[in-house]
């Protein structure tokens, strides 16, 4: 064959493959959700916090420091992440409700683009406590399967974990052992090096009592199990080869189980950790103080995977150069038999809330908190005997205040509220507008209404009654084991 012939066929087939597009590499993107967590980690300043794992995270990744959920209870929370849009306007807001109810179709799960552009979503971890696989959200869906929202309603393709086939992959999961449960003295028990309750750092509306030090160390315990969690599951995919090209999001689903946490729009409610490790060569190390809203994960999530984010969505990636976020607006509705409706405008500097149901007490007697909160009994009791200062009585008010004004810069434990300081008209006025605003634009698609009932209520009715004594150790700061009095219970004649 002629030299010159080759040569130029070599040519040109260099030149014709050089015209093919090359495929992109799109990244895998990881969700580790912690339970129950505020700003409760070493690299957040939390004093004996032992988060080695989250705080080299944050040292070489993003650290945000001014991230906040739309809810403080869990499955409102979670259903505003799993769609990108605030709970309300999904109709998701009450806590356990609307399993059984379509969500509207105008809206879908994040995974379902995902799963659209060919990512396989995959659903918890062999190695974590309890596998991780809670979902959580308030409208129908299937852990598995596809998506259409008429018929199917699967969110993930598969459970625990991947192969190399399953690439480009997304992977939520679930750490639960921060989640209050008859395991935190299991845990403690096996800690090489449990916190200290003498030398942890409480907050000043609790009071100093060494039985809430104990059930704070106890609680930062849980959190450096999960710690050690986190780093399983960076080791695993380093052996499997594909951590320099996996995004991994570190988040809390709404803020710690403790008195002003949980269930309350106060800052140890809403304002969360949000930490995130990107593939080597692709971001570097940066503090974030923009005001994100967890809705904005998903959308973050869509961009990195190449998808147009859907308008619908109230979130926005915070990848893009538009993404200026000036205020988060928080709600808390239903939990369990304890109706509710406070709104909540938060910006970098001020958090305005408006309660609407002033009349519900912030210590509502909620039959699930009495099993699950120490701090609450310790502090009732101290309360009957005078023995607590004004910031730490605040909490046991017989009514909330209609409205509520915090400078967060000044005033980080939000113990002085100037809603009613002339001084702050102009701005509680403004933040009053600017409520109004979302609390008008978040309205539901559907007014569906349609609870689960809280089995907490009857059980706490039979303990008092079929268990005196353990009820009154409740009464004296000890958790006395929900999930066990729970099967107990319902295996009794009652």
């Amino acid at each position: 064959m002629n030299p010159l012939y080759i040569l130029i066929s070599l040519i040109l087939l260099s030149l014709s493959c050089n015209d093919i597009p090359k495929k992109e590499v799109l990244p895998n993107i990881i969700w580790l959700m912690a339970e129950d967590i505020s700003l409760d980690l070493g690299c957040y300043g939390m004093k004996g916090a032992k988060t080695p794992t989250l705080d080299n995270m944050a040292k070489n990744g993003w650290k945000f420091n001014n991230c906040y959920v739309t809810n403080p209870i869990c499955s409102p929370s979670r259903s505003a992440m799993m769609t990108g849009t605030h709970q309300r306007r999904v109709n998701a807001h009450h806590h356990r409700s609307n399993r059984k109810i379509k969500m509207s179709e105008d809206y879908k799960p994040f995974t379902y683009w995902l799963k659209k552009a060919g990512y396989t979503c995959i659903l918890g971890h062999q190695g974590v406590r309890g596998k991780g696989r809670k979902i959580d959200v308030n409208f129908k869906h299937n852990a598995i399967g596809k998506w259409d929202g008429k018929e199917n309603f699967g969110l993930f393709d598969k459970f625990d974990s991947f192969e190399i086939q399953d690439t480009p992959f997304f992977m939520q999961v679930e750490l639960n052992v921060t989640h209050r449960g008859d395991w935190w003295n299991k845990i403690r028990e096996e800690s090489e090096h449990p916190t200290n309750p003498d030398s942890v750092e409480l907050p000043p509306y609790l009071a100093d009592d060494p039985k809430i030090r104990l059930d704070w160390a106890k609680y930062l315990d849980q959190v450096s199990y999960m710690d050690t969690e986190v780093s399983m599951i960076l080791q695993g995919l380093q052996d499997k080869g594909v951590l320099d090209n996996t995004v991994i999001i570190f988040i809390g689903d709404n803020g710690r189980s403790n008195i002003k946490g949980k269930g309350y729009l106060y800052e140890p409610g809403i304002h969360v950790p949000l930490i995130i490790k990107w593939p080597k060569g692709m971001k570097s190390a940066e503090i974030k103080n923009d005001l994100v809203s967890s809705t904005d994960i998903a959308a973050t999530i869509l961009e990195l995977a190449k998808i147009e984010v859907p308008e619908y969505m109230t979130g926005k990636s915070f990848l893009n150069s538009s993404h200026k976020r000036e205020e988060v607006f928080a709600t808390r509705d239903l939990w369990d038999e304890i109706d509710e409706k406070s709104q909540a405008i938060v910006t970098k500097k001020w958090k305005y809330i408006r309660n609407d149901m002033p009349e519900v007490p912030h210590d509502a007697k909620q039959a699930y908190l009495e099993f699950y909160r120490p701090a609450l009994h310790i502090m009732r009791s101290l309360k009957e005997q005078n023995k607590l200062d004004e910031y730490q009585a605040a909490f046991f008010r017989n009514a909330k205040f209609k409205e509520e004004l915090y400078n967060l810069q000044n005033d980080k434990y939000e113990l002085f509220n100037l809603a009613t300081d002339p001084k702050y008209k102009m701005v509680i006025e403004s933040l009053r507008q600017k409520l109004e605003l979302y609390d008008n634009k978040m309205q539901p698609v559907v007014n569906t209404y349609d609870p689960v009932y809280p089995i907490a209520v009857d059980l706490l009715k039979w303990v008092k009654k079929e268990k005196p004594k353990q009820h009154k150790l409740m009464l004296e700061g000890v958790e006395i084991g929900f999930s066990r009095l729970l099967k107990e219970y319902q295996n009794s004649d009652h």
